[in-house]
């Protein structure tokens, strides 16, 4: 014989106070995560500054304020909301070629090859370095601040190098040229509303194309002769114009000093005359007879052999030579 019970089932809502206390625990599990909800919706407000940033809050999209390093709030999304921007860091772009890695460089034909003025190629490396100055500006106008600086300032490199001789870039106008690049591009940016300022503009490297660097090489030698012959000539010129004006000047002064001699010796000449001829006046006699005798003595003193004639007609040789033998 078998038996068998049957237990009632017990009434939900009246019997033992169970399924009435899980439901306060539901409830209660159900409202502590609404408020973790709400706790960590708020909490997503805070944002961590760093030392070399500043956070720009926007309020329903549209700039309100900067905040600087630190722990900072702002209302939760779709509320407010912050844009991190690096203001202390220096930034840089390159032009012409691209760093590999630390000391290796690859050069890029495409951005480095530019035409001169006077109708050359040559390859033109640049690097520009450049920091926030205004963060809202540089968060809200632009998408990427590395492209526009490199584009505008590859735009303006290449008008400088249009400028300008070939020689005169490989030479003297390097500096000159970084000077207006970066004064030309820091005034287009601030023309763009960039908030971008340009620290420094560097010319890295600039030389002819590989395809062409012998045949420059052969003409840099060409010139560098042509300079070395110029500078011998002029030595040579700035030696010997002042030997040639010293002879001059010698020459001058040697005539000089012959004209002044003739001319004391001509006035001499004539005062002796003069006193000659006062003499005369006074005594013509006497004054002939002395003047014969003075010739003879200085004919005679002159001569070796002496032939006298006297009225005999007869011919006497003095041997002169002789009587001094």
């Amino acid at each position: 014989m078998v038996d068998v019970r049957i237990e009632e089932p017990e009434d939900n809502f009246t019997g033992g106070g169970g399924p009435k206390k899980s439901f306060l625990w539901s409830g209660l599990f159900v409202l502590l995560v609404i408020v973790a909800i709400v706790a960590v919706y708020f909490l997503s407000g805070f944002f961590l500054v760093g030392p070399d940033q500043v956070g720009l809050i926007k309020r329903f999209g549209k700039y309100t304020n900067t905040v600087g390093p630190g722990l900072g709030y702002h209302l939760p999304f779709p509320f407010e909301s912050v844009v991190v921007v690096d203001t202390s860091n220096l930034r840089k772009q390159e032009i012409g070629f691209r760093t590999v890695r630390t000391g290796t460089y690859q050069t890029l034909a495409n951005e480095s090859l530019m035409l001169t003025g006077d109708g050359n190629i040559v390859s033109v490396e640049m690097v520009i370095q450049y920091y926030v100055g205004d963060p809202a500006k540089l968060a809200f106008n632009i998408v990427d601040d590395g492209d526009i600086v490199k584009f505008t300032t590859e735009s303006v490199l290449r008008e400088e190098v249009a400028s300008s001789t070939i020689d005169s870039i490989l030479t003297t106008e390097r500096d000159t040229i970084s000077i207006r690049t970066a004064e030309r591009v820091q005034a287009e940016l601030e023309r763009l509303g960039t908030g971008i300022l340009v620290k420094n503009v560097f010319l890295q490297e600039v030389a002819p194309p590989k395809q062409v660097i012998a045949a420059f090489d052969d003409v840099n030698s060409a010139k560098q002769d042509k300079e070395k012959l110029i500078y011998e000539a002029e030595k040579y010129k700035n030696d010997l114009i002042p030997k040639a004006e010293g002879e001059a000047a010698q020459l001058t002064r040697v005539a000089e000093g012959y004209a002044q001699e003739r001319i004391l010796n001509a006035e001499g000449e004539a005062d002796r005359f003069l006193a000659i001829l006062q003499e005369y006046e006074k005594a013509a006699e006497v004054t002939r007879t002395r003047m014969y005798l003075e010739t003879l003595a200085k004919v005679l003193g002159e001569a070796s052999k002496t032939v006298v004639l006297d009225q005999s007609s007869v011919l006497k040789l003095l041997d002169l030579e002789g009587s001094e033998r």
